[in-house]
């Protein structure tokens, strides 16, 4: 139900350095919204042609969705971890990062043939 996909104009870490990534941003994720971490997606894009400000110096967009209400709190402590965790692991500037948090009602999130609402 919880996801958080990052689309970046940067390259690839190596493999497992991605799969590391993913590994913390949904462990991240299951603490912040209190959601059991079997239920949290990840997903990563690179290389993706962006830009920012009118330049194309390295850029990340992260849309975190959830089935519930995220609360201002919430969002704040999240833009803050995931943006230094971003900045640590990728190399992009803080201040190039946006957040997309989306609420979502159950009944619009499909999951195993039903939907949560």
């Amino acid at each position: 139900m919880p996801l958080i996909k990052v689309q970046t104009s940067t390259s690839a870490p190596q493999k497992s350095e991605t799969e590391t990534l993913l590994k913390n941003l949904s462990a991240k994720l299951s603490k912040h919204l209190g959601k059991p971490e079997s239920y949290v997606m990840t997903a990563f894009e690179s290389e993706i042609p962006m830009t920012f400000a009118g330049t194309s110096d390295p850029v990340c967009y992260i849309e975190i969705k959830s089935v519930g209400t995220m609360k201002p709190e919430q969002t704040q402590a999240m833009s803050q971890d995931f943006c230094q965790q971003i900045n640590q692991s990728l190399g992009v500037p803080k201040n190039r990062i946006y957040i997309e948090f989306a609420d979502a009602k159950g009944a619009m999130w499909g999951w195993n043939g039903s939907t949560f609402g």
